[in-house]
């Protein structure tokens, strides 16, 4: 996992990477807008087989926020579009506009965002000076706690779901305020199993020698998803891209119908797959293949 600096895009520490690791094989998971900073996780080699597993329900951020400005890019970089005077606020009046937008709420993702209209990426749009509607979409902040205040500046620690937009969350809390808000820094601190202390930055994978540091294996990198091991009647067929019955497989915890889980031949990872028993889309097995690794 990689500590994004500021001012680079996810795509600019992909391109770093292949540089250091002398390959072409890399690619990212969970995009990081340039301003913010943080846990970006990237996969070398073998490891991009597993990316499209690697973007996480659920990630946690830092963010600060300055009262009184709205721009049009929701953040620091964009045009200013309105300045009004800041409310005199206590904490307690901070805390009951945040307590607002906890919980399961619709948030109306941002023209400058990578989400497509009919195909065009909505930040072109924006660029153009254009506005399309958008649909309000379900996210869950299951925790947005205020870290510091000084005026203009709020500092917040947010625990949301996936596809949430702190910008807009921002500036949504600065239209409830009634003084507008934008954004001036963000860290992701954590994506699913992966957290900022376990992060190497760019710098630190260019000096090092040997192995380098923060990899993790392609099994390691999925622990959020049960292992199942495949007995050895079954890995055989397994290979040829069969899956296994319940009957043929070894798990510790209870996995229920429709859950991801990773499928292990002694203990390596050998496919990812969906619990789906008594399918009917196969005549046999009860674990619904997403991708095979195994014979690769």
């Amino acid at each position: 996992m990689i500590d994004k600096p500021a001012g680079l895009s996810s795509h600019d520490v992909v391109r770093h990477v292949r540089r250091i690791c002398k390959t072409r094989k890399v690619g990212h998971a969970g995009t990081l807008d340039p301003l913010a900073t943080g846990v970006l996780p990237v996969a070398v080699n073998d490891g991009t087989k597993v990316l499209q597993f690697l973007f996480a329900d659920n990630k946690s951020y830092r963010a600060t926020l300055k009262l009184g400005v709205a721009t049009d890019t929701l953040d620091s970089e964009g045009e200013v579009l309105a300045v009004k005077d800041v409310p005199e606020l206590s904490p307690a009046q901070l805390d009951a506009v945040c307590e607002k937008f906890r919980g399961d709420i619709m948030q109306v993702p941002p023209m400058y965002s990578a989400l497509k209209k009919n195909g065009v990426p909505l930040y072109k749009l924006a660029r153009e000076g254009k506005e399309v509607e958008r649909e309000a979409r379900p996210v869950t902040i299951s925790k947005l706690e205020i870290i510091a205040v000084d005026f203009p500046f709020v500092t917040i620690d947010v625990d949301c779901s996936k596809g949430t937009y702190i910008r807009t969350l921002i500036d949504d809390i600065g239209a409830e305020l009634g003084c507008g808000a934008h954004m001036t820094a963000l860290r992701r601190t954590r994506s699913g199993l992966f957290h900022i202390d376990e992060c190497v930055t760019l710098d630190q994978l260019k000096t090092a020698e040997g192995e380098l540091p923060g990899l993790l294996s392609m099994d390691a990198a999925l622990a959020e998803h049960p292992a199942v091991n495949v007995r050895n009647e079954a890995v055989s067929s397994l290979r040829c891209g069969v899956p296994p019955t319940r009957e043929q497989t070894m798990c510790e915890t209870e996995i229920t119908d429709g859950q991801m889980v990773r499928l292990q031949i002694k203990g390596s990872l050998a496919a990812m797959a969906r619990f789906a028993p008594q399918r009917k889309k196969e005549k046999r097995g009860d674990f619904e293949l997403i991708r095979v690794f195994v014979g690769q």
